[in-house]
């Protein structure tokens, strides 16, 4: 039997019509019981690579493919991809990939049944794989069509999981969940085990860097250019990482921040609270150098509060029963108010109702009892493919920008607006042949350009996204507001969050749980508890100044 799971070997894609590869050439393994996390910018072919594991490139989408991908010692394209899945479990960054709009339990079951496993195995693993996601017996006969898309990814990961396979591969698989479900997926993907290898993408990388042995860096031409174990990979590379939009964990900024005050830490941390322990441990000698090194880390990821205005109202529910279309009511007495120039994040659990509240303040749905009074909003939904329609990128864009225009200027003023959101290049490729990030960015860009909503409402914005693309989400979101536009942000991201609203909705236990200042919202481990969300990473730095420097 091979050490190497998956092996790369000078491997590269080309799809159809295109002048440059989507990415490699790739020379990269994977051992047994390994964890490897692939990082990279948006664009630079991570899940094009993973889809060459069990040969669904080029075994079912075409594309030229150069040197080899090998899968247990074997070719990967010598089997049908359907007949690996004996070998590899793969939880796709889009659920709907996975699912088949069946019920629950039966989507659950159907890889299992798929290679003919005993039906009392199949009930057994199908229970095992509910409870220890977290899917409530409840929705065993629910059809997937009636849940959230979080509550979707969960049953994407509960049948990934029943399969027991000996290589799990998953692409984003905690893009679309709440910090609680998030944690719990991680425990159970990274648990270790001697014969099992795990390969990840994902950007929440908190929490999830610890239990990775080893990570892998593609740049933006899809190469390989930094590989290596995380404290040393970080520490090494971590400036050149932001340069090229590339996530990293938060303590890889505070090390950074805490190198330019002078202050090596001996070991490379992995979460802020492991770099804030060992400040403490080196006394008060370097405490003016510590103080400022952590000041500055706050600084980019909590930003000054800003002043509260007496502004017009611009929508308003009161006492609204809010539910899905053709679903029961999940909220009942919302009675919320949004004002020009508000950005207010919408948290909780996934299932709580975040998705139904954001298309109900944006008009999108009828209310079951109460009252809606504003004008209607725009939504940029949670799958960007429901919103993209044109035959191309440049198509999309000028179609945005209404016909009050000659079309030349419309495409002119497209290829302008493409290139300011990090879209050059792209503007001929038809929009669903871009990658998750690049079609989340068109979708956003699509509706701000439109510049006729006064109330925007975006659900799960930065899911796909890379780093670069999210500090650049960050600050055109921040240019609307001051602009006079309001916006409904839908989020798992509580840093994001915490960087971009000033106001927080939490919803939960059918209705609102709190509207605060989401710095309040932040700082409260309580309300944070009840509703599963996680505080953001520079709240434990926050509380380290508060207590060495206070003002």
């Amino acid at each position: 039997m091979p050490d190497d799971l998956v092996a790369w070997h000078d491997l590269s894609v080309r799809y159809p019509y295109q002048e440059r590869d989507a990415v490699g050439p790739v020379t990269l393994s994977l051992r047994r019981g390994e964890r490897l996390l692939l990082l990279g910018p948006s664009g630079a072919g991570k899940s094009t690579l993973l889809a060459t594991v069990n040969g669904l490139v080029p075994g079912a989408i075409p594309a030229a493919v150069g040197g080899k991908a090998e899968l247990a010692g074997r070719d990967a394209t010598s089997r049908p991809p359907a007949e690996w899945s004996d070998t590899v479990a793969w939880l796709h960054q889009d659920a709907e990939q996975t699912l088949c709009g069946m019920s629950v339990a039966d989507e659950i079951a159907f890889a299992l049944e798929n290679r003919r496993l005993p039906e009392a195995e199949i009930l057994r693993r199908v229970n095992d794989a509910m409870q220890r996601i977290g899917i409530p017996v409840a929705w065993r006969d629910r059809r997937t069509a009636t849940l959230s898309g979080g509550e979707r990814q969960l049953v994407a990961q509960a049948a990934a999981l029943a399969q027991d396979a000996p290589l799990f591969i998953a692409d984003e698989p905690t893009a679309h969940l709440a910090p609680e479900a998030a944690a719990r997926l991680r425990t159970l993907l990274l648990e270790a085990r001697g014969d099992r290898g795990v390969l990840i993408v994902d950007h929440r990388l908190d929490g999830l860097i610890r239990d990775i042995d080893r990570v892998a860096v593609l740049d933006a031409d899809g190469r390989l250019f930094a590989e290596g174990e995380p404290r040393r990979l970080f520490r090494t590379h971590g400036a050149d990482l932001a340069a090229r939009g590339i996530w990293r964990p938060a303590a890889s900024e505070l090390d950074e921040e805490l190198c330019r005050a002078r202050i090596a830490l001996d070991l490379p941390p992995l979460s802020v609270e492991e770099a804030l322990r060992a400040l403490d441990a080196l006394g008060g000698m370097c405490r003016e150098a510590a103080v400022a090194g952590v000041q500055s880390f706050v600084a980019g990821r909590c930003p000054a509060p800003s002043p509260l205005l007496d502004r017009e109202s611009l929508v308003r529910l009161t006492d609204a029963a809010c539910a899905p279309l053709f679903g029961p009511v999940v909220l009942r007495n919302v009675t919320l108010d949004v004002r020009d120039g508000d950005s207010v994040a919408i948290l909780g659990r996934n299932g709580a109702g975040k998705s139904t509240l954001g298309a109900t303040l944006a008009g999108l749905l009828r209310l079951r009892g109460g009252r809606r009074e504003g004008p209607p909003g725009g939504m940029a939904f949670q799958n960007p493919e429901s919103q993209l329609m044109a035959g191309s990128v440049r198509e999309e864009i000028a179609e945005a920008l209404g016909r009050t225009v000659a079309k030349q200027e419309r495409l002119q003023t497209a290829d302008r607006l493409l290139a300011d959101w990090g879209l050059a290049g792209l503007e001929l490729r038809h929009p669903f042949e871009l990658s998750q990030g690049q079609k989340r960015r068109l979708a956003l860009l699509a509706l701000v350009a439109a510049d006729r909503w006064p109330l925007i409402v975006l659900d799960e914005p930065t899911a796909g996204l890379d780093a670069a693309g999210v500090e650049a989400l960050s600050r055109r979101l921040q240019a609307l507001t001051q602009g006079g536009r309001a916006l409904a942000i839908v989020t798992h991201d509580m840093d994001f969050a915490l960087r971009t609203c000033s106001r927080a909705v939490v919803v939960g236990d059918g209705g609102i749980l709190a509207d605060r200042p989401m710095i309040e919202v932040a700082r409260d481990g309580a309300l944070l508890g009840q509703a599963g969300l996680e505080e953001p990473a520079a709240m434990p730095a926050l509380r380290w100044l508060e207590k060495h420097a206070p003002c």
